[in-house]
């Protein structure tokens, strides 16, 4: 089982928070932690998120950024 941190960039928008938390669970990834805080001009947020898995994270990646809400997604492995 692998882990990664997201680190992404969404929209302020009801339900967005649910789609990403959504699309990895689907994607065969497991939350284990989300923090996040809102973007200085308050119609953005900036969430970073830790999933387990054992596909690889380009898949999930991929995924996310179909999202409408998902302004920008950067992966990368947990140490």
């Amino acid at each position: 089982m692998q882990r990664y941190q997201l680190d992404l960039t969404l929209r302020r928008a009801e339900g967005a928070l649910t789609r990403v938390l959504g699309t990895a669970e689907r994607r065969g990834f497991r939350p284990v932690s989300v923090d996040g805080e809102t973007q200085s001009d308050g119609d953005r947020w900036h969430l970073r998120l830790a999933v387990e898995g054992d596909r690889s994270a380009d898949s999930l990646q991929s995924q996310l950024e179909k999202l409408y809400d998902c302004l920008a997604v950067e992966v990368s492995p947990c140490r």
